[in-house]
């Protein structure tokens, strides 16, 4: 199970990143890949580059966990990657196509995807015909999906059924795609977030930065907030998030305040040291909502 806020469970069938943005410096992935590769975890002994990655944390591939959802009957929301990034350039697409053909295998569960590389995943998940047949955006990783019930394909994972891929639809209903925002520099991110295929669209704001003026959530359904914890941990301004929940309303995308940061929790003598307990914060910033995933369609 998982201690994160907005979802109960989480799956990684990739390990390991690199830093991109200033959200990444104090990244809690990174650390704990470092002290898990010390205690001998198989998952984490693959280093990375030390300039933007580190120890334990290159990017990995484990097809040894990719059945896991299978064995999970209650249904669940699962944070897919929370010690990696699943559209980084150096996973496979064959490998995403396996990893999709689970999710699409267990409708049961909702599946919840963050990235800091929405552009390589809008590119992949709208796969656009150009093999000159028209074949509608997806075709082609639908059926690299296709495959993975078939023994000799390259894309196999044991115990899945076969046409259960195109009969699910696409977008895939139980899939979110979000990305991570963490100042207003970044905030082009949402532009390629809106052309991914997604049954929900949601913006990680954590750790907030910054204020976010320029960016625009037309077409996003849900919106995390959060400050920064742990060792270096960067204040964050509560107007700041104020801002972000307005914005929200104005659009009708659902906000969500999860924590307010280790700087706001000493200051404040919050009970929780990352700031994560709603009681002790300002009565205006006590809003967990979720994103209407019933009614999001498939868009």
């Amino acid at each position: 199970m998982s201690n994160i806020e907005w979802t109960e469970q989480t799956w990684n069938p990739t390990t390991g990143c690199d830093k991109i943005s200033p959200g990444c410096d104090n990244c809690y992935a990174l650390t704990m890949a470092k002290r898990l590769k010390g205690m001998g975890q198989a998952k984490y002994q693959t280093d990375g580059n030390p300039v933007t990655s580190g120890p334990g944390f290159g990017i990995a591939t484990h097809a040894d966990v990719l059945t896991e959802p299978l064995s999970w009957k209650k249904p669940r929301k699962v944070f897919v990657n929370s010690m990696s990034d699943l559209f980084h350039a150096r996973v496979p697409r064959e490998f995403l196509a396996r990893v999709f053909a689970v999710m699409a295998a267990t409708p049961q569960h909702t599946y919840q995807i963050l990235t800091k590389r929405p552009e390589r995943a809008a590119r992949i998940l709208t796969d656009l015909c150009t093999c000159g047949a028209g074949h509608p955006p997806g075709e082609h990783l639908r059926s690299q999906m296709e495959w993975a019930a078939t023994s000799h394909s390259p894309t196999y994972v044991p115990g899945l059924e076969h046409g259960i891929y195109h009969r699910s639809g696409w977008p895939l209903p139980n899939v979110w795609i979000g990305t991570s925002i963490e100042s207003n520099d970044y905030a082009r991110r949402a532009d390629a977030l809106r052309q991914t295929p997604a049954a929900v669209r949601f913006i990680s704001a954590e750790p907030l930065l910054g204020p976010l003026p320029s960016l625009d959530v037309t077409g996003i359904d849900w919106v995390i907030y959060g400050g920064e914890s742990g060792p270096g941990a960067r204040p964050l301004e509560l107007d700041w998030i104020r801002d972000g929940i307005a914005i929200c309303r104005a659009a009708g995308a659902a906000p969500f305040v999860k924590q307010l940061g280790s700087v706001w929790a000493s200051t404040n003598g919050a009970s929780d040291r990352k700031g994560g307990t709603p009681g002790d914060w300002p009565a205006d910033l006590r809003v967990r909502e979720y994103p209407a995933a019933a009614t999001a369609g498939q868009r």
